[in-house]
């Protein structure tokens, strides 16, 4: 089971951390997921992050802004986001990935178990 959390509403530069817990399994088994659904758009992966070697990939939107990380002690995954914008504003989702690499992020096809979302709102 997973549990986002941490979203909130920002002035567009500003940052959030997000945060997504796993129960019932650990980080050791699945690699974790974020995507994002903005209002009238189709859902987009945003980033995820190894099981097996903690290795991260981002979509090109936010590259350079966003930074996934995990704690294995507290079975949590979190998506540091600063610089936000406008375009940000979205419900985010934490998954398990089948696995993670650079296609995983191309498509939400390859994320199984979906947490409940936390809304992110970038305004000014």
């Amino acid at each position: 089971q997973l549990q986002a959390s941490g979203g909130g509403s920002v002035q567009p530069g500003g940052s959030l951390k997000l945060s997504c817990a796993l129960s019932g399994s650990t980080l050791d088994y699945y690699s974790i997921g974020w995507a994002r659904q903005a209002p009238g758009k189709e859902g987009e992966a945003v980033s995820c992050i190894s099981s097996s070697d903690g290795g991260t990939y981002y979509t090109d939107s936010v590259k350079g802004r966003f930074t996934i990380s995990r704690d294995k002690t507290k079975n949590t995954v979190y998506l540091q986001m600063n610089s936000l914008k406008l375009e940000d504003t979205a419900v985010y989702y934490c998954a398990t990935a089948r696995f993670c690499t650079g296609v995983t992020i191309t498509t939400t096809s390859f994320f199984d178990h979906w947490g409940q979302g936390t809304l992110v709102t970038v305004s000014s």
